[in-house]
Parts: C-alpha cells; sequence; structure tokens
C-alpha cells in the first residue's frame, strides 16, 4: 500500500529546538493521560466506489494506527475514533462549506457520510474494540464549538495528550491538531499515522504544525515512549 515519503527538513528541527529546547517537546507520555485520536477513517474517504473524497495513502496508515492503538490501551490510555457525518442540521450551521461545493459535490459527499450509508462506516480493518470510544464529528476541527463532544469526553477521563492520526493530514487532523493545542492538550501528529493526497501537502502540514503548534514523532517513537520504565510523567 502507498505511503507517504515524510521528509521535515533538518532546518526545521533546528528551529524547533531553538524554541522548545528539544527536537521532541512531548517526547514523555503518561498513557493514562494520553488518547489516540483517529480521525475519519471511514469508507467515504478511503473506498474509491462509495467515497466523494478517496485518499490514497490512507489504507497504507491503517497498520500503523491499530499497533498505536494496541500499544495505548495495554498501557492504561483511551482511544477515540472520530467518525465524521454530514446531517441536514450540520449543513445548515456550516453553510459556507455548502457555498464552496458544486452542487454534484454536495451531493456525492451527502451519499458518502450520511449515517446509515457504507461510506460513513469506519474502514472494515481498523482494530476497534469495546471500551474505545465512538465520537460523532460535523466540522473539520474535533474541537471547535458545534463539532463534536470530544472534549468534554477526554476531560472526563483526565486526558491532557492527545496523538493526532487519520485523515487528511492537512484538513481534519491540522484542524484538529491545532486546536487541540490552543484548549491546552500536549498535542503530537503521528507522521507515519496521517495521509494527504500527495507528499507535499502531507508534509507542509507537518511542517506547520511542528514548528509553532506541537510535536511530531514517528509511531514506533510513540510506542517506545509508552513502553519506558520511566513511569507516569509528572504534572
Amino acid at each position: 500500500m502507498k505511503q507517504h515519503a515524510v521528509d521535515i527538513p533538518e532546518s526545521v528541527v533546528a528551529r524547533v529546538v531553538k524554541r522548545c529546547g528539544t527536537p521532541h517537546p512531548f517526547a514523555e507520555l503518561d498513557a493514562t493521560r494520553t488518547a489516540l485520536l483517529v480521525v475519519d477513517m471511514q469508507n467515504g474517504y478511503m473506498d474509491a466506489e462509495v467515497g466523494h473524497s478517496s485518499v490514497p495513502t490512507a489504507p497504507g496508515i491503517v497498520p500503523a494506527i491499530n499497533r498505536l492503538a494496541g500499544s495505548l490501551r495495554q498501557a492504561g490510555g483511551t482511544v477515540c475514533w472520530i467518525q465524521n457525518a454530514t446531517t441536514e442540521q450540520s449543513r445548515l450551521e456550516w453553510s459556507v462549506l455548502e457555498e464552496q461545493a458544486s452542487p454534484a459535490r454536495r451531493a456525492a459527499r451527502i451519499r458518502s457520510v450520511s449515517p446509515g450509508t457504507k461510506g460513513h462506516e469506519f474502514w472494515p480493518t481498523l482494530d476497534i474494540r469495546d471500551g474505545d470510544e465512538i465520537v460523532p464529528k460535523y466540522r473539520y476541527s474535533c474541537f471547535i464549538r458545534g463539532a463534536s463532544d470530544l472534549e468534554g469526553r477526554l476531560r472526563a477521563r483526565g486526558i491532557d495528550t492527545v496523538l493526532v492520526t487519520g485523515t487528511l493530514t492537512n484538513v481534519c487532523c491540522e484542524s484538529t491538531a491545532r486546536d487541540a493545542m490552543m484548549l491546552n492538550f500536549r498535542t503530537i501528529m503521528v507522521s507515519d499515522a496521517n495521509a494527504a493526497m500527495t507528499d507535499a501537502e502531507h508534509n507542509a502540514s507537518l511542517i506547520a504544525f511542528y514548528l509553532f503548534f506541537g510535536d511530531v514523532q514517528t509511531s514506533a517513537e510513540i510506542e517506545a515512549a509508552l513502553a519506558a520504565p520511566a513511569g507516569r510523567r509528572s504534572a
């Protein structure tokens, strides 16, 4: 399966080190205070036969997402599957999105991610378990007003760190990650567990986020942090 060639220049890493004192400001993780956010990994964005916006690289990130979900559960963390949808109410409340789309595009999106359609369903090989959170979403960002109740769910669990994965890197994932940081969550975008339409868009999004908003790490780096014997991160 096609995967992105991640390319974050050393000059960008150097700027992050200058700003943070380290290339990874959130290298230490407390699993009990960490949530994996899996954004929009649904047939409507992954299956060209039923979807309105199929992302060729999205199936390729499923193994990394499943590994992260398993590692975080085992360590005592939280896994949240974000399920994007469109309804008549959401289209009225977010009418500016509808104004930007052609009639054909609007109709395709309604067919693709309306609740009850195949496109709205999660990709079949995702490892969704009992005890995970299923979170309906009606905007690009999970955290903006009117989008979802994700923030309240995380606060109730004592979560202060989020790992952002899913699709598109530069739309719903980056929007979610930026808003998470500005709501005071320690936020990490997972470089090999996000998918965009092109390598250029993927890397541009990761670089913009990494420079000013939070951390970018690989799934392997995060799994190593979760397995570290250092114990829980101090408050």
